[in-house]
């Protein structure tokens, strides 16, 4: 006997519907042509947290709960490359956490992402049309991790932001936009 794994909502959605409405609208040859949702990434800077180059342990275990929790995975730590006098950052001190996910991970935590936590951000007017790079790809920052419903602020010792970035493959601004529009992103609306 065995078990059958559902496919993530949005996968699915991608699949039946959203993929063939681009292939539509911009008239593309055939389906490899159409852009694909390669990975989300989600990085916490914690350079401005450090006390002497050190990295307090409540600090580091609020942001590796909050990205765990979130993603379903266990972040890593990125160090500083080089020194910055100006930052007052050292070469070899901790300087972000970061989680990379793909597959069945991603396409769960862009479903939470859309259908939770953006509804939840206070004054709230739409997401940014002009946050695409010239490949496609989508970045966009979340100020505090309360947004978050899995993350209980009772327990948590500060609030911090996080950076998310979805990463595309064949694509252009114009086809991510339609995408990730069709997965219902909720972007600004265009003043009339």
């Amino acid at each position: 006997m065995t078990a059958t794994i559902e496919k993530p909502r949005l996968n699915a959605l991608y699949n039946d519907e959203v993929q063939a409405a681009v292939i539509k609208e911009f008239d593309l040859k055939n389906v490899s042509k159409a852009p694909k949702l390669v990975k989300a990434t989600v990085n916490v800077g914690i350079g401005r947290f450090l006390d002497n180059q050190k990295l307090k342990p409540e600090i580091r275990d609020t942001v590796l709960s909050t990205l765990t929790t979130i993603s379903g995975q266990k972040p890593i730590m990125i160090r500083a490359k080089k020194s910055v006098a100006n930052f007052k950052v050292r070469e070899g001190a901790p300087s972000a956490f970061m989680v990379t996910m793909r597959g069945n991970q991603m396409w769960y935590f862009l479903d939470r992402l859309i259908s939770l936590a953006i509804p939840r951000i206070k004054d709230f007017r739409g997401l940014k049309k002009t946050s695409f790079d010239a490949a496609g790809n989508y970045s966009m920052g979340l100020t505090e991790q309360a947004v978050w419903p899995e993350i209980n602020m009772a327990e948590v010792n500060f609030s911090h932001g996080m950076n998310i970035n979805l990463v595309f493959e064949n694509s252009k601004p114009e086809l991510s936009k339609f995408v990730l529009e069709q997965l219902g992103m909720p972007f600004e609306r265009d003043e009339e």
